[in-house]
């Protein structure tokens, strides 16, 4: 595909957790170009990380798929009240649930929640993610390093251990990794470390859970265009975001959502303990 935007990007740095609305250029989420055949259909599916970026673009192709979406975000109230306009303008259920995914009770919580008002569960996508660059370890806080485990790793288990109750045989798990469990960034050292172990966890749950009829897959995004990219990485880093990739771009959250959808659809039913890299032509082993 082409038309997308390459760098340089405009400089620019937003607050943590970032918003959709002050990106220069906006990322694509599949809004106009993702068209569904029916491959969720009457599916239910929780979404971490729903609000913006490839949350966002997950939840729009689950619901143009035929899913029942509940979008899960920490606080970005607009950008995930837009997420749920899209679910709900493609015909199907949208429930937002915000809470940190840091805290164990509302992992739990919200896996009931998300069954209760969806009606059961089928999918869960673990995508939330922390993270944060350091030029050096010294920099690195006990608090940030330990965060930064809650949220991409702990979480993941917990909401996955919360999830068992409700899914049953045909069950699908996506976890977002990263290329840096592969080539890690040494100024993402926690982030990518858990990017790591979420690599691992997935090949394990993935054999832990096929007795149940549960499948368990990841992946792995490369560079992407994200709210995550200006509220995390100087100006500099971000105006050259996606350079370094063989497409000499970053992606747009659109262009995983495929991946995502794949990994979800009931005919998909003998793939499991996969790793799909999405990295824009750099290799990922």
């Amino acid at each position: 595909m082409s038309g997308f935007p390459t760098p340089p990007m405009p400089e620019q740095q937003q607050p943590m957790p970032g918003h959709t609305d002050a990106m220069d250029p906006r990322p694509d989420h599949g809004e106009t170009s993702y068209v569904g055949s029916s491959r969720l259909a009457g599916l239910k599916a929780l979404v971490t990380g729903g609000d913006s970026g490839i949350g966002r673009a997950v939840c729009i192709a689950f619901a143009r798929e035929g899913a029942d979406v509940c979008i899960a975000y920490l606080d970005e109230d607009d950008d995930a009240e837009e997420t749920r306009r899209l679910v709900e303008e493609a015909g199907r259920k949208a429930v937002l649930v915000s809470g940190d995914i840091s805290d164990p009770r509302f992992c739990r919580a919200l896996v009931d929640e998300a069954a209760t008002e969806l009606g059961g569960l089928d999918i869960l996508v673990n995508n939330a993610a922390h993270q944060a660059s350091f030029a050096e370890i010294e920099d690195i806080s006990d608090e940030e390093w330990a965060h930064t485990f809650e949220v991409n790793l702990h979480a993941m288990f917990r909401l996955t251990k919360a999830a068992m109750k409700h899914m049953g045989r045909g069950g699908s798990i996506i976890n977002t990794a990263s290329i840096n469990s592969d080539a890690p960034n040494p100024n993402l050292l926690a982030y990518a470390t858990t990017k790591g172990a979420i690599h691992n966890l997935t090949a394990g749950l993935a054999q832990l859970l096929a007795p149940r009829g549960i499948r368990v897959n990841a992946v792995a995004p490369g560079p992407i265009w994200t709210p995550l990219i200006p509220s995390t990485m100087p100006p500099d880093m971000v105006a050259s975001f996606g350079k370094s990739v063989p497409m000499g771009r970053p992606g747009q959250p659109a262009e995983l959502a495929t991946t995502y959808v794949m990994l979800a659809d009931p005919k998909s039913s003998y793939v499991s303990g996969a790793t799909v890299a999405v990295t824009g032509g750099k290799p990922f082993l």
